[in-house]
């Protein structure tokens, strides 16, 4: 079998009438053009029909306080000075001008982005793909395997682009992220295979757009270093002819991060201001990536072939920052699984387009791959089936109540007072401010946020007196106060609207706190 196996791997010898029959195959779509372009429809109709939710509102508010002021933006969701957030990246950014060109909300130029990011994620696979591999059937099954291979429980975060988490997250900057990861490896791969390759500036490039993928999702920019990493090492016997390439290809990515003029990226190191939230994603391994071990066979055989494989030394080293977020208590390390299930994936999908049928471990990986397929589509694709269109019974998205009715009666730029978990991340998208912040921004110190979170549980707390209630209200400012059902009405305030869902209930505060008075 290894002969076999070898022998696949080796360049063949091409006759006219084979140059002449590519060339006809050219002249159609490939099988990744078509079901690309399906899948591009797909979830970019399903995600612009959902209602706001998750981190939306946080994106979206940063657009919009870019738009009020791009020069020294408010944090994004509270009325105070935001000097440090990492929410204003080159994406945010692009898109708070742009708000502010044309006076469209924010929110709907985040949405907007979404086919944008979508493409630039699939052609990204794509490209990187077929560094791997030249079969025709390769970047279908890497694009299946990256989708469906996470794990049989639902699971949604940024920069895990499951399809479940992709139909939510594709308007984030992390799918963004993403996206350009895989065609910043694509590069590299290339530019390592090729020994000294392009110029100096061809290298510099590369290293701006590392730099780019570094200030739009950091988190993502792990595994993206460790990809271009494992990659250049992988192609040890070309890469030291163009190191001080290399060398000029990360002091320009170091340069691009380090000029950013909104937030310090190098800041963020062991910052655990969001450790906490991403504990998470080390409980049940299993239910949250174990779908994607189908590929370990795969991976394995790769590193028999070849130890230094890139994507065996992506996976390695993977691995050891995902134990280093584990045992130093650093959770948000975590975000690299969103990366390290890649090298499992994409193995799986390279050797079952390069391994002929009859090898034993095409007879291993063809079964393993069917098994864990349709345990990925029961668990991943509910996100664009339509119930009662599915024979079985598939895991589906939350749906989240949409909160217009609420949003169109707070001006932007004032502040509502709430408690409830989904209106405190909704609101924001469409420019009202908090008092106690729905997500943890390093930008904020820990004292104020815990501060104005026991403010709010004040405020709603059946003890406080009206009085205090009310001295809250003044010193945040507080405009408007939305409850939820079974919450008393705040003192000296006008209903104004109500959930016909959610039954939760809008008031307008008749002292003048807002920022519009």
């Amino acid at each position: 079998m290894t002969g076999v196996l070898t022998t696949i791997h080796a360049k063949p010898q091409v006759t006219g009438a084979q140059e002449e029959a590519g060339r006809q195959r050219g002249r159609w779509l490939t099988p990744y053009q078509v079901l690309g372009t399906a899948v591009w429809l797909l979830i970019s109709v399903t995600a612009w029909r959902l209602p706001v939710a998750g981190g939306f509102g946080q994106y979206a508010a940063a657009v919009e306080r870019i738009r009020a002021d791009w020069l020294h933006p408010s944090n994004p969701l509270l009325d105070m000075p935001g000097g440090g957030s990492p929410y204003y990246t080159p994406y945010t950014l692009v898109l708070g001008l742009v708000a502010r060109a044309t006076d469209l909300p924010g929110w709907q130029l985040l949405r907007a982005c979404g086919p944008l990011n979508l493409a630039v994620l699939l052609t990204g696979i794509a490209a990187f793909t077929r560094t791997l591999s030249s079969r025709r059937w390769a970047p279908v099954l890497a694009l299946g395997a990256f989708v469906l291979l996470w794990g049989p429980a639902h699971m949604e975060w940024t920069g895990f682009l499951g399809l479940q988490s992709l139909v939510r997250g594709i308007t984030y900057p992390s799918a963004l992220a993403v996206g350009l990861t895989f065609h910043l490896w694509a590069l590299t791969s290339r530019f390592a295979q090729r020994g000294p390759g392009p110029g100096p500036w061809a290298y510099a490039g590369l290293g701006a757009l590392a730099g780019l993928v570094v200030l739009i999702h950091p988190f993502t920019a792990i595994g993206a270093a460790i990809g271009m990493a494992a990659l250049v090492a992988g192609r040890r016997r070309r890469w030291a002819r163009s190191s001080g390439r290399w060398a000029l290809t990360g002091a320009v990515a170091f340069a691009v991060a380090a000029w950013w003029p909104y937030f310090s990226v190098f800041s963020l190191i062991g910052d655990p201001a969001t450790d906490s939230m991403h504990r998470p994603l080390y409980h049940d391994l299993w239910a949250c990536y174990g779908l994607a071990l189908a590929g370990l066979p795969a991976l394995a055989w790769r590193a028999r072939r070849d130890p230094f494989d890139p994507l065996v030394l992506m996976f390695v080293l993977g691995c050891g920052v995902a134990a280093y977020g584990w045992f130093s208590g650093h959770y948000a390390y975590g975000r690299i699984f969103g990366l390290l299930l890649v090298p499992l994936q994409f193995s799986l999908a390279v050797e079952l387009a390069e391994i002929p049928p009859w090898t034993q471990l095409r007879q291993v990986l063809v079964p393993l791959t069917a098994l864990a397929a349709c345990a990925g589509l029961v668990a991943q694709a509910g996100a664009v089936v339509p119930k009662g269109y599915a024979p079985v019974v598939l895991q589906r998205t939350g749906h989240w109540p949409d909160y217009r009715w609420a949003a169109d009666r707070i001006p932007v730029g004032e502040v509502v007072l709430t408690d409830g978990f989904r209106p405190s991340r909704v609101l924001p998208a469409y420019g009202a401010y908090l008092v106690a912040p729905a997500w943890p921004d390093p930008s904020t110190p820990l004292s104020v946020r815990q501060a104005r979170k026991a403010a709010v549980r004040a405020y709603f707390s059946p003890v406080t007196s009206g009085e205090d209630r009310r001295r809250i209200e003044r010193a945040y400012k507080v405009r408007w106060v939305l409850t939820l059902p079974g919450e008393p009405a705040p003192p000296d305030a006008t209903r104004v609207a109500s959930g016909r869902v959610t039954g939760e209930r809008l008031y307008r505060l008749s002292g003048a706190y807002g920022a519009g008075s």
